[in-house]
């Protein structure tokens, strides 16, 4: 999942929690293969992005922000943590 479809993805999704794996690719040709970098939870609340990094630290990101840091990664299927930050998606 690229990182613009993985915002369009949260966006839909408001306010819940979400841990993706973010992956590089390494080599070329027949040995490319990806590399993991960690496992990010991930919100998006309005024009913000919230990402917990592998370390535990928090930071809020703008979604052009966001695009210009995880711009070069590719994501594993986002995975639901069960955290809500925003009862909107409960009754919207």
């Amino acid at each position: 999942m690229t990182p613009a479809d993985l915002l369009s993805f949260l966006a839909e999704r408001g306010g819940r929690e979400f841990a993706v794996t973010a992956c590089t690719r390494q080599g070329r040709s027949k040995k490319m293969r990806l590399h993991e970098v960690g496992v990010y939870r991930l919100t998006v609340r309005g024009d913000e992005v919230q990402a917990a990094g592998p370390s535990g630290q928090t930071r809020r990101l703008s979604r052009e922000t966001f695009l210009d840091v995880f711009g070069g990664y590719e994501f594993r299927d986002p995975r639901a943590t069960g955290v809500l930050t925003d009862l909107g998606p409960l009754f919207g």
